[in-house]
Formats: structure tokens, C-alpha cells, sequence
């Protein structure tokens, strides 16, 4: 089955010639995406490597390779193997879009392409490995001035749950989340991006460290019939009572954590962290004597 926004990026390709490198073909899909509404864009993309990246688009190729749509051949470059005329079966909006981005962008080399981008939107290309090669002393100053730093220690808390993988590591990196702690159990998501390799893969590429802590966790089973704010709060109490008090280690694991890196978040899935346990893993750390750092939710 084909998305949307899979037709776009077949679309895309085939205007560009119908064989396109991965690193220039995230980029022109990212200023594809520039020129849709926020409500409307069809991916999310992060600082990363080698500038804008969007991880769902690189998971959607791999699909469409594996659907024999397209393959990956030598030099990360990408061939359709359908032609199918992509972009009829487009909305006039997204036709004339993508017409846009094949006149004006379609004849830079790799390098002219990252280049611009780099200038246009600074913010994604601080976490670039190539950014000093190709940029002014001048264009790098306004790279820099875009980095996010505080000095302030803090606990974060944050749930995925209504967030693309994009979403939540933009967050991450815009308040310098520099260690990522997931309390859960089993890091596991049906939710593309969340399961543990996935979401550590994408943490060490943008220079968050990656912390699993599974003896802060909950089991599933007791997380089943979970009908109001009140069954909640019973289950936490009594992870108060139990998990918390028998794995003062694990906590005390996280408390190292927090002194030596200062800006650490707890992660699990909930969107409020009133039906997470991660809420009374951080009080639990507030409690705790001669603490440094403050709490917020992200």
C-alpha cells in the first residue's frame, strides 16, 4: 500500500531523473516540505550527519525498496524501477511543489545543495560532520549562534506517545538534553523510531547518550485495565512501595547520571505524566538530598 507521502517521494525522485543520492534527496524533500503548511508536511526532520534528515523517510525508501518500487545501487544512490507517472497522481499543490524544487534546486551538485541549506536554515546543520568544509568562517558563526546550550542542571521528563521520532529528538536537542533515560521495562514500541536500537541509533547521531534502565520499569500486564486517573494512581503507589524501594540502586544509578552529565531526561510512552511512571521516578530523584538540578516536562 502506498501513502501519500509515499507518492511524494516517488514523485520526487522520478522528476529528478528517477536515480537520486540519499544525501542530496533528504534535502530535497526537506525543502519540499518547506514549501507546505506546518499541518501539512509530510515529514519531520532533524539536525543530524550531514544536515536536515528525516529518519521516517529514510525507513519509507527501505520499504519501498522491499516493495520493489525502487532499489539502492552504488554511492548511496537511489533508482526508481516503476515508472509510473508518479506525479499525476498528485494534487495540483504538490505537482507545482515538486516542478518548483526540480527548477530550482535540480541542477546544484550535492555540495551547492547542502550548502544552501545550511545557509537558509542554519539550525539543521548544527550537528553536521561536514559543515567547517563547506561553509565560511562568517556562515559558520551563524551555525554556532543557532547550538543550544544552558547551564542550568535539569531533570526532564517526556513521553512519546503523540510525537514522530523527529519530533521528540528536535525537542530533546532544543532543550540540550544531553542523556536520554528510558525507565521502561521492555523498550519495545509498535510506534516506528521508539524501540531501544532505533531510538539509541538516533540519540548517538545527533550526541545524546543513550540509557536504558529496566529495573525502573513496570510490567505490562500490570498496566492492562487502566480505566481512570484514580487506577493510575493506584499502580504507582504501589510501584512507590515496591520497584522504587527495591531497586534504590537503579536510582541512585540515574542520580549519577544527573550529576555528571546535568541535563538528563526520563523517557516512557505516556503523553501526560500523570499516567507514567516516570512522574514518580523523578519525584523519587527530587527527594533525594542535595540535589542540584530542577524538574520540567517536556
Amino acid at each position: 500500500m502506498l501513502y501519500r507521502r509515499h507518492k511524494i517521494l516517488l514523485a520526487l525522485i522520478e522528476a529528478l531523473g528517477g536515480n537520486v543520492k540519499a544525501i542530496p534527496l533528504q534535502k530535497y524533500l526537506f525543502l519540499f516540505t518547506r514549501l507546505q503548511s506546518e499541518e501539512e508536511r509530510i515529514y519531520d526532520f532533524v539536525p543530524y550527519q550531514y544536515g536536515c534528515f528525516s529518519f521516517q523517510a529514510n525507513q519509507d525508501l527501505a520499504s519501498l525498496a522491499r516493495q520493489g518500487y525502487l532499489e539502492f545501487g552504488e554511492q548511496n544512490s537511489i533508482r526508481i524501477l516503476q515508472n509510473n507517472n508518479y506525479l499525476d497522481g498528485l494534487d495540483l499543490f504538490e505537482q507545482r511543489n515538486l516542478e518548483v524544487i526540480k527548477e530550482q534546486f535540480g541542477n546544484m551538485t550535492q555540495d551547492e545543495l547542502i550548502h544552501y541549506t545550511y545557509v537558509k536554515y542554519p539550525f539543521y546543520a548544527t550537528k553536521s560532520r561536514i559543515a567547517k568544509d563547506l561553509m565560511s568562517e562568517e556562515e559558520m558563526a551563524k551555525i554556532n549562534a543557532q547550538k543550544r546550550h544552558f547551564d542550568e542542571p535539569m531533570l526532564f521528563t517526556i513521553g512519546y506517545e503523540d510525537l514522530s521520532l523527529e519530533q521528540y529528538i528536535k525537542r530533546l536537542i532544543l532543550f540540550d538534553v544531553r542523556t536520554l533515560c528510558d525507565v521502561r521495562k521492555n523498550a519495545y514500541s509498535q510506534k516506528y523510531g521508539f524501540s531501544k536500537q532505533t531510538l539509541e541509533k538516533a540519540c548517538v547521531g545527533v550526541g545524546i547518550r543513550y540509557v536504558h534502565v529496566p529495573q525502573l520499569g513496570i510490567e505490562s500486564d500490570k498496566r492492562r485495565d487502566l480505566r481512570s486517573q484514580k487506577d493510575y494512581d493506584i499502580l504507582f503507589d504501589e510501584y512507590e512501595r515496591t520497584t522504587l524501594k527495591e531497586n534504590t540502586e537503579a536510582l541512585m544509578y540515574v542520580r549519577s547520571i544527573i550529576d555528571a552529565d546535568q541535563r538528563v531526561a526520563l523517557t516512557c510512552f505516556e503523553k501526560d505524566p500523570r499516567q507514567c511512571h516516570r512522574s514518580r521516578v523523578a519525584k523519587a530523584l527530587m527527594q533525594l538530598p542535595n540535589i542540584q538540578y530542577e524538574l520540567k516536562t517536556l
